[in-house]
């Protein structure tokens, strides 16, 4: 960019000192010769030190420009969006296109409840309190860019160890009151996608409204999907310094779960199905209003309320992969299925202000915010639904098996001063007090009265940070920093699944730290970032083996089990050249090692004993994963290919590989995947052709113990899918 800075301001001065030589009555028209600017189109980025009201110095942060990229955006495939971020384990689950399960730095991928997921800032997570992951999905077509900050910015954002993950919505053609695009798929099993929006600016005040139906039929038999998904943005200025704004996004998805398999039936035909009769359903709305009004030159505050309304339906006949789900011969029937509804209702508000001042004569900048939430996360399950095969979520008349309430409110403070000491180095030191608690009740039809649950759950942490960062060269940057973490207990670690379960009524919250060090910077055709880190996750959850002499046998006492520690290395580095005049071509590495084991005292139950787990891996932690691509571009063509490995990872804590009958527990076996994504760009005009796993390998990336159901569950073999976008 400011090589074309330059060459504008010395066309614009040549232009200046001919006009100055004549006398107003003697100008002639000057010409001047064609100027050609050549430059590749930017994938990846990171954020600026200073955006909003956030402070991102010092801190590892990646962002993706979508619309630059070659990707299958209609499926939403993670391994190729998120290709050029190491680290990124992609768990593939949920049908094509409808949520994105992905985690960094060993972390679990389950709907990515690890992170702080927000939709232009605004938080997603369907209750960070009782429930983390994030059922709102948008669709990839309307995203302009994606922004991942690592777990040691999480002091202004939130408390997650994972990080903050923001996606960025398009923004509209604002030289025009009504712009209109329009993006179409069609590809393999069935898949048939539209995305059409409209934007534009009237005035003072500019819209984006978006609308998208993707259907599929799925790689797998019973593997069916039906997702649409709407937003509206817009935003008002009434003078410069004010910005107000208002949102409402809906996502909404019925799939159609194929079920799980054991190893037999994967080797057999991994496309095949064991279940026809199970339907999962989130439906979730998220509304907000914001505003940052720039108060003084150096002042600048900010404020959004916004709220994740909505619920997770699902229809299943919950078994294992090894239990055949038949008509009973005696009945004529099948068997009942098990009806579950989680309601969604979560609130918060944030007011937040950024300060510039100056400190014994160095430039300081202060970050400081205050949030406030009012949750209540409503869980209805183990419904006698039907015996039928279709979407119903009819219960019989004895009702819920749990009808449960986890009621949070909590205020979170947050402070971080930005102090530039010399004109490279860089300081920023930060807290984040926690404040709340979440309150459990309700009923259990299987648990007796008077046994003890642990209804009141605290959430009091001081947590501290400091990032710092050391300019090398011009374009070259050291950035370090640690920071603190917590996770909360949540309402699946509250709740027994049964009377053989019991949960210690003092559960422990989960906390931690992430520290990392880091080099990033550009020289030449180079761009790199390569990073250490050490992330400590103590009081995690697990099960123990416990006798109870009144019912004379063993139970499975849910409790803290023990800490865990991950060491890591993350390395990015590309190298692009122009090859002549219409020609670039650039290769790429994304590759990340990983070592995570449990430590000192960790214990997990094995049958009827206690095991100890010192110094096993931590289940789904892949040592190596690694994406490397390499990208030809001619004038409007781009042509990118991309493998992508994933090494062995295991399921369980206790480091079993052979496999058992249900295929729970196992080694999940490495595997390399090759795409082939084309872009074809002309005026208005985008065509995409995306060929997905191109040798056809059958692996799976996880083997669940709880939803969709335990055991193995197949990733999608080849695929093809062809895009058409335009925008007029």
């Amino acid at each position: 960019m400011y090589k074309l800075f330059l060459l504008s301001l010395a066309a614009a001065l040549s232009f200046s000192s001919a006009a100055a030589q004549q006398s107003p009555d003697s100008l002639q028209p000057v010409l001047l010769k064609e100027l050609n600017v050549r430059a590749a189109r930017t994938t990846i980025d990171k954020l600026p030190a200073i955006s909003n009201t956030y402070l991102w110095a010092g801190k590892k942060s990646e962002v993706i420009q979508v619309e630059n990229t070659d990707a299958n955006i209609a499926e939403k495939t993670p391994r190729q969006i998120f290709a050029k971020i190491p680290g990124v384990f992609v768990y593939d689950m949920d049908g094509s296109g409808n949520q994105t399960n992905i985690s960094t730095r060993g972390l679990d991928p389950h709907r990515g409840w690890e992170f702080n997921i927000r939709a232009n800032g605004i938080m997603t997570n369907s209750d960070i309190y009782g429930y983390p992951a994030s059922h709102f999905s948008l669709p990839m077509e309307a995203i302009g860019r994606v922004e991942l900050v690592r777990g040691t910015g999480a002091l202004q954002y939130g408390a997650q160890f994972g990080g903050m993950l923001n996606y960025v919505l398009k923004n509209p053609d604002t030289t025009r009151a009504i712009g209109l695009e329009s993006v179409n798929s069609v590809g393999s099993y069935g898949l048939l996608s539209s995305y059409n929006a409209i934007g534009g600016k009237i005035g003072k005040l500019q819209y984006y409204a978006f609308f998208s139906k993707r259907v599929s039929e799925g790689y797998r038999k019973n593997g069916n999907s039906d997702y649409d998904g709407q937003g509206l943005s817009m935003q008002y200025m009434p003078n410069k310094d004010l910005i107000l704004k208002a949102e409402l996004l809906r996502s909404n998805y019925l799939y159609q779960i194929p079920g799980p398999l054991t190893d037999a039936q994967f080797e057999a035909d991994p496309r095949q199905s064991t279940r026809a009769r199970n339907y999962f359903n989130p439906e979730i709305y998220v509304p907000s209003l914001s505003a940052i009004w720039q108060i003084a030159p150096g002042t600048r505050l900010s404020w959004t309320a916004s709220a994740v309304l909505g619920e997770r339906r699902s229809v299943q006949f919950d078994r294992t992969a090894n239990i055949v789900d038949a008509i009973n011969p005696q009945t004529l029937t099948y068997a009942g299925r098990q009806v579950d509804i989680d309601g969604f209702n979560s609130y918060n508000t944030e007011l937040r202000l950024l300060q510039d001042y100056s400190l014994l004569g160095k430039s300081a900048t202060l970050a400081a915010g205050v949030q406030y939430f009012n949750n209540d996360l409503n869980r209805r399950q183990q419904g006698k639904g039907t015996t039928g095969t279709d979407y119903d979520l009819s219960i019989d008349a004895t009702g819920w098996g749990r009808d449960l309430h986890l009621r949070s409110k909590n205020v979170a403070f947050s402070l971080e001063n930005k102090w530039q000491l010399s004109r490279r180095f860089m300081l920023s030191p930060g807290v984040r007090v926690e404040l709340g608690e979440s309150n459990f009740s309700g009923t259990t039809a299987y648990y007796d009265d008077d046994k003890e649950l642990p209804n009141t759950i605290v959430h009091r942490f001081p947590l501290l940070g400091i990032n710092g960062e050391y300019v090398v060269g011009s374009r070259q940057t050291l950035y370090a920093g640690i920071s603190q973490a917590y996770r909360p207990v949540i309402f699946k670690d509250i709740i027994p699944a049964n009377v053989y379960e019991k949960v210690n009524k003092n559960l422990k919250n989960a906390y931690g730290y992430n520290a990392e060090l880091g080099w990033r910077g550009s020289a030449g055709g180079w761009k790199w970032d390569a990073s250490a880190f050490v992330m400590q996750y103590n009081n995690r959850l697990g099960n123990l083996a416990q006798y109870d002499a009144d019912i004379d046998t063993f139970i499975l006492y849910r409790t803290n089990i023990g800490d865990s520690r991950t060491y890591g290395l993350e390395m990015f580095v590309e190298y692009g050249a122009m090859l002549g005049d219409n020609w670039y071509a650039s290769i790429f590495t994304s590759t990340s090692w990983f070592n995570a084991r449990y430590l000192g005292d960790s214990i997990r139950v094995n049958g009827k004993e206690n095991r100890s787990i010192k110094d096993k891996k931590v289940e789904s932690v892949p040592e190596w994963i690694s994406r490397n691509g390499v990208n030809v571009r001619y004038k409007g063509l781009s042509v990118s290919l991309l493998y992508s490995y994933t090494a062995k990872s295991f399921a369980d804590p206790l480091n079993t590989v052979e496999p058992n009958a249900t295929g729970a527990v196992g080694l999940v076996p490495s595997y390399g995947l090759l795409d082939l994504n084309t872009t074809y760009r002309i005026r208005k005009l985008t065509i995409r052709f995306n060929v997905n796993n191109i040798a056809n390998k059958q692996y799976f990336t996880k083997r669940p113990t709880l939803y969709p159901g335990a055991g193995v569950w197949p990733s999608d073999g080849r695929s093809v899918s062809l895009t058409v976008g335009i925008r007029v």
